[in-house]
């Protein structure tokens, strides 16, 4: 019997139509790893890291900036201060009383009062 199937079986694919033996080729589209949506949120959030980035880079460079023109100019107060207090200094040195008359002596100036009085100053 099996022998007999297998003659008939033969004999049934010998009488089909060409169009049943031929085969249907099916595309088979290949999914990406990642879609199109994906890929523009992507794009969308890497752009607003690197602009993140860039702002922050910017605003930490102007910052520096400004934190050495301060530095600058505080390191300037500071040698303007010493200069003015050496000067106070000097003014106190020359404007002791000894001092004076002993140049009104040397320039033959006669000092009729002995008691010299160191003026101060006035201020408001």
């Amino acid at each position: 019997m099996s022998a007999n199937h297998a003659r008939s079986w033969q004999q049934m694919e010998a009488q089909q139509t060409p169009d049943q033996k031929q085969k249907v080729n099916v595309k088979v589209r290949k999914q990406g790893w990642i879609t199109k949506g994906e890929k523009v949120l992507y794009s969308m959030v890497s752009a607003c890291l690197v602009g993140t980035g860039l702002f922050v880079v910017s605003f930490s460079s102007s910052t520096d900036t400004l934190n050495r023109e301060v530095q600058s100019l505080e390191q300037t107060v500071q040698q303007q201060k010493a200069e003015n207090e050496n000067l106070m200094f000097e003014v106190k040195e020359l404007s002791r009383p000894e001092r004076i008359t002993a140049i009104a002596k040397e320039n033959g100036l006669k000092v009729q009062d002995a008691k010299v009085k160191q003026a101060e100053g006035y201020s408001n």
